[in-house]
């Protein structure tokens, strides 16, 4: 690996719903406030749609994090929000079996009006990443470790 190349920035992915998480990203631009360019925010109507294998697929992919912001009471699907915590836990139990610190993956509560929150985990996730690196070093080593 060349030494002088520059370092891939880690990113991260927000699904963040109409009704809350996407609401609260977008009062944070409205403020004018940083929040790092690796940080790519996808508007959902509920993070119940995405069946754990996306989140494996979006790790295998090259995504280092995502996060999942929705403030759940608002959802427009009959029980969206415990729904989206099974598919969360179902996913984590996938990560550890391949390998990917399941930290990577994280619930979080954000309203339509939570511009600190939203920064705030953001923020968490960035200290996490540096922490574990890449995810792409986790899968390597996990399948260098595989029979």
């Amino acid at each position: 690996m060349d030494a002088s190349a520059p370092k891939r920035q880690p990113r991260i992915l927000i699904l963040g719903t109409l009704s809350g998480g996407y609401k609260g990203a977008d009062g944070v631009g409205q403020m004018h406030a940083d929040y790092p360019p690796n940080t790519f925010i996808l508007p959902v109507v509920c993070p119940s749609m995405f069946q754990e294998d996306f989140y494996l697929r979006a790790f295998e992919r090259g995504l280092d994090a995502i996060l999942v912001m929705f403030s759940g009471s608002d959802c427009p699907y009959k029980n969206g929000a415990e729904r989206t915590a099974e598919i969360v836990n179902k996913a984590y139990v996938n990560m550890q079996k391949r390998g990917i610190d399941i930290r990577r993956l994280r619930l979080a509560a954000i309203c339509t009006v939570c511009t600190t929150p939203f920064q705030k985990e953001v923020e968490r996730m960035e200290g996490i990443l540096q922490e574990i690196g890449s995810v792409q070093r986790e899968l390597a080593a996990a399948s260098a470790v595989a029979p």
